[in-house]
């Protein structure tokens, strides 16, 4: 078929669509493991809260223990804040403040009530009651 200027036009045809065959025969799954198998692999796999040895040596000085209780109560306050974007946050749990790397899931500093009066934190972008 050509144009009035004789240039070749062949006809365009519309588009057909393919229907799978109905059944559960014809049905494919795209190989490897479904969008929740990877998620739920994901939360099984998070890691469990650290302490950085500065923490770890402001705890040891002041004579700060956590509970099982007191670590669960953390765990989920750091759960919140990494739910809402939060990235370095100030965790106040009873009588300490700690600040704690949300996306490392590592707590950076530990302050007893004796020790926060006056103290300035800074670089947190959240902080949480837990």
């Amino acid at each position: 078929m050509t144009d009035k200027f004789g240039i070749y036009n062949p006809p365009v045809a519309p588009p057909t669509r393919q229907t799978p065959p109905s059944g559960a025969q014809g049905a494919r799954r795209p190989s490897g493991p479904s969008f929740d198998e990877v998620f739920q692999g994901q939360l099984k796999g998070k890691s469990e809260l650290q302490f950085s040895r500065h923490a770890q040596a402001r705890m040891e000085s002041r004579g700060i223990r956590f509970s099982d209780a007191d670590m669960a109560r953390l765990q989920t306050a750091v759960d919140t804040v990494q739910s809402k974007g939060g990235r370095d946050s100030l965790v106040m749990l009873d009588d300490n403040a700690l600040v704690v790397s949300v996306k490392n899931n590592t707590v950076v500093t530990v302050v007893d009530q004796d020790s926060l009066r006056g103290n300035v934190f800074t670089n947190i972008d959240s902080a949480v009651i837990a």
